[in-house]
């Protein structure tokens, strides 16, 4: 479902005499359906970097990025926005949401796109706020005002509330309580059990031993740092 095929990024610091940086370099593994992946490694050997590379957000100087039948080096824009909203799921370590817009609508968001009714999308993710402990008296305001770990868990029901057939996700564990933490790793053992393919930056160790199918350790492939 996810493949790389030496895949490789640099930056190039324009203040600094266009100083040319190579963060990773010949990146290759896949994914299957149904598997959980890690990303290990020390800090600054690329994890993140490569999380944005696969999701789109940065460009990729060389290689292959295989998200079922796209490879996003290569696609269009629209293309691109397309594998988002159908395929591809991001469950990031900060919430991004358009101010004033209610939790209710934010967490619906990906189901409408779809072409869910209106009706099906908030039932929907009402269930994942429900789950997630979000209380209902807060859906109707905005995640912005919300604390820390409640925006964290709004972004999880936002990123959950579509079977997406692919997911990355950024720390998902990250400033949870206990409770919450085992409803997350709950959503991402059945995410597996339908068949996602799912890559994971967690550095909460039991969560990664429970959901993680193996590792890869980054910095393999990051330049100047030992494996």
């Amino acid at each position: 479902m996810i493949e790389l095929k030496n895949v490789s990024k640099t930056f190039i610091l324009h203040n600094q005499g266009s100083a040319v940086i190579e963060v990773i370099s010949n990146v290759s593994f896949s994914v299957a359906a149904g598997e959980c992946v890690a990303l290990t490694g020390v800090s600054g050997a690329g994890k993140s970097t490569l999380m944005r590379m696969i999701y789109g957000n940065y460009l990729t100087q060389s290689g292959e990025i295989h998200i079922g039948d796209i490879d996003l080096v290569r696609a269009e824009p629209r293309e691109v926005i397309k594998l988002r909203r159908d395929v591809l799921g991001y469950v990031s370590q900060f919430l991004r949401v358009v101010p004033r817009v209610p939790t209710l609508d934010v967490v619906a968001e990906p189901l409408r796109s779809l072409g869910a009714s209106e009706g099906d999308a908030k039932a929907s993710a009402a269930a994942l706020l429900h789950e997630l402990n979000i209380p209902q008296r807060l859906w109707p305001l905005s995640p912005t005002t919300f604390s820390g770990g409640e925006q964290q868990r709004v972004n999880i029901a936002r990123g959950f509330v579509y079977n997406y057939p692919a997911m990355l996700l950024d720390e998902p564990t990250a400033s949870l309580d206990a409770a919450n933490r085992e409803v997350v790793l709950s959503l991402i053992e059945r995410a597996k059990a339908r068949g996602s393919a799912l890559i994971g930056i967690f550095h909460d160790e039991a969560a990664r031993d429970r959901v993680c199918d193996r590792e890869i350790d980054m910095s393999r492939f990051t330049p100047g740092v030992a494996a």
